[in-house]
C-alpha cells in the first residue's frame, strides 16, 4: 500500500497530514508513505523531522492585489503551475500511489488534480471553516472531501462531503493534567496560562504580551504563565529588560515550546490564534481560550473560525486591531479568576470536539482505496 500526502504552507497543513501518516503506520506498518510539498516552505523542516520522506515542487500563491508588484508576482505563478504540473506528472510516474490526500496548502493542488486526473482514489481536507482557493478548486475533482467544521459544508458539493473533524497527534493524549504539571513542576492547585502566536511569532501580538507580561508582575498575579514568542523572542526579552522588569518563576516566556502536547493539557486557559490546527488541539483536548484571530489570512477564515466557537460559548475572541496589553490581562484575569465560566467553556470546548477524527479518516480512506 502506498500512499502520497499532499500539503504545505504552515503547520495547520501538515500536521493533519502527519497525524494520519503516524496511524496508517501504527495500523499497517508496511505502508508506504510520501509527502508532497512545497520547495522552500516549513513543511522542509517540518515533515522530515517526524521521519517521512518529502518530495518538493516549486510553486507559489497567487496574489489578489491590483498593483504592478501583485501582477509580477502572478505571473510567475503561473510560470511555476505549469512548471508543477510537469513536476507532479514525473512523482507520480516514480511513486505510483494508491491513495493520494491533500490537506491544503497552494503545493497539494499539482499532486491531486493530477491523481484525479489517473483516477487514483483522491481526497482532500479542509480544516478551517471557509474553504481555502486549493481545496475549493480541487472538490470538484476528488473522490471524497472531509471537514474539520460542519461550518464548511455549504461550500462543497454535498454528495461528496463528510464531516469527519481535524486528526490531532496521538501524543496530545499520552499524558493527563496531574501528569503534565507534574512534568513541568507547577504546583497541582496554580492555574496554567498558556501564550502563543503560531511557532514564527507575531510582533504585534508580542509587543502586546509584554505589556501583559509587565501587569502581571506588577500585580502578582497567582497563575502561572508560559508564553512562546518564537522569533520575537529577543525583542520581547529586551524590551522586559529595559522595563526594569524581572520576571517571576511562575511567568516564563519562551522561545519555542518543544513539548506542546504536555504545555497544552496542563493549561486552564489558551490565549492564541484560531488556525484550524490549533482549533482541532483546543477542541479536542476540552481548553477554554481567549482566541485573538491573525488580520493577516485570506478571506478572515481565522476570524470565522474563532467566531463559530464564540457562538457557541467556548472561546472569548479579542481582535488584533481593537485589544491592547491592558485588555490581554484583564481578559486572562477575569476567566482564571471565574473558575465557574471557565468549566462552562471547557465543556463547550469538549462538546465541539471530534476525538475520533484521525480514526474517522482513516476509516474513510481505507474504505474509499477497497472501493477504488
Amino acid at each position: 500500500m502506498k500512499i502520497l500526502f499532499a500539503c504545505g504552507g504552515t503547520a495547520g497543513h501538515i500536521n493533519p497530514a502527519v497525524a494520519l501518516a503516524k496511524l496508517f503506520k501504527e495500523r499497517k506498518p508496511d505502508v508506504e508513505i510520501l509527502f508532497v510539498g512545497a520547495k522552500g516552505a516549513i513543511e522542509e523542516q517540518l515533515v522530515p523531522k517526524e521521519g517521512f520522506p518529502l518530495e518538493t515542487i516549486t510553486i507559489s500563491p497567487f496574489h489578489r492585489g491590483l498593483n504592478w508588484k501583485s501582477l509580477k508576482r502572478n505571473i510567475r505563478s503561473i510560470y511555476r503551475v505549469r512548471k508543477s504540473s510537469v513536476k507532479a506528472k514525473e512523482i507520480l510516474d516514480g511513486y505510483s500511489p494508491d491513495l493520494v490526500v491533500g490537506t491544503g496548502g497552494f503545493a497539494s493542488y499539482p499532486i491531486v488534480k493530477e491523481a484525479a486526473k489517473r483516477n487514483i482514489p483522491t481526497a482532500i481536507h479542509e480544516s478551517n471553516a471557509v474553504p481555502g482557493l486549493t481545496t475549493k478548486k480541487l472538490a470538484s475533482l476528488v473522490d471524497c472531501i472531509m471537514l474539520g467544521i460542519p461550518e464548511a459544508v455549504e461550500y462543497y458539493p454535498k454528495e461528496k462531503v463528510i464531516v469527519t473533524g481535524t486528526p490531532v497527534r496521538g501524543d496530545f493524549f499520552n499524558k493527563n493534567k496531574k501528569e503534565a504539571k507534574q512534568s513541568l513542576q507547577i504546583p497541582q492547585h496554580m492555574p496554567v496560562v498558556l501564550s502563543y502566536f503560531g511557532s514564527l511569532g507575531a510582533s504585534k501580538m508580542n509587543e502586546y504580551m509584554v505589556g501583559c507580561l509587565a501587569l502581571e508582575e506588577q500585580t502578582q498575579s497567582d497563575f502561572h504563565h508560559i508564553h512562546s514568542a518564537g522569533r520575537d523572542f529577543d525583542m520581547m526579552h529586551k524590551a522586559i529588560e529595559e522595563r526594569g522588569i524581572r520576571l517571576p518563576a511562575s511567568i516564563e516566556l519562551k522561545e519555542y515550546i518543544y513539548d506542546m502536547p504536555t504545555v497544552m493539557m496542563a493549561a486552564d486557559l489558551v490565549v492564541c490564534r484560531a488556525g484550524a490546527s490549533t482549533i482541532s488541539e483546543l477542541t479536542t483536548l476540552g481548553k477554554p481560550a481567549v482566541m485573538i484571530p491573525s488580520p493577516y489570512v485570506t478571506n478572515s477564515h481565522q476570524e470565522k473560525n474563532a467566531k463559530a466557537l464564540e457562538r457557541l460559548g467556548a472561546v472569548t475572541v479579542l481582535l488584533e486591531e481593537n485589544c491592547n496589553s491592558s485588555e490581554i490581562y484583564e481578559t486572562i484575569k477575569g476567566l482564571v479568576q471565574n473558575t465557574t465560566k471557565l468549566s462552562e467553556m471547557e465543556k463547550k470546548m469538549s462538546e465541539a470536539g471530534m476525538p475520533n477524527a484521525t480514526e474517522n479518516i482513516y476509516q474513510i480512506l481505507l474504505e474509499l482505496m477497497k472501493t477504488a
